[in-house]
């Protein structure tokens, strides 16, 4: 893989701790959420950094897939849910859904423009295999 860029991040403190992206344009306080047996509160948790990430990752891929096809679409909105629960060994696992809405577009050819972003996009492929995504077309 040729690299094109890399982010750098460090979180001191674990769930309800801190975190800051090491060039200073992001930085912020973490929560365990209530549901977990946090305090929840004003602060972020993992899940949800996760969930805005591949929801903004996702949505370039849509964009993408539509300049590689030479359709001109509206901006895509992604709404991604990131879900943490046990497994059968004990362990914590992740799940996700995916919803793209695409203004103009139908819900066939969003479906169609989804799959195939699914296929492109970073965090799609970094999740295949080990953390079942849903995709799901919306208008």
């Amino acid at each position: 893989m040729k690299i094109l860029y890399t982010a750098k991040a460090e979180a001191k403190g674990g769930r309800d701790g801190h975190f800051k992206v090491l060039d200073g344009n992001l930085e912020g306080a973490l929560a365990m959420p209530k549901s977990l047996g946090g305090t929840g509160g004003p602060a972020a948790n993992p899940e949800q950094l996760f969930a805005a990430g591949y929801a903004a990752c996702f949505a370039s891929a849509v964009k993408h897939v539509a300049m590689k096809e030479k359709k001109t679409i509206e901006a895509p909105i992604v709404t991604a849910e990131v879900s943490l629960g046990t497994t059968d060994d004990g362990g914590f696992g992740l799940a996700a859904k995916l919803t793209l809405v695409v203004p103009g577009l139908d819900k066939a050819a969003t479906q169609a423009l989804a799959d195939k972003a699914h296929q492109v996009c970073p965090y799609s492929r970094a999740t295949r295999g080990n953390v079942p995504v849903e995709i799901v077309a919306a208008v």
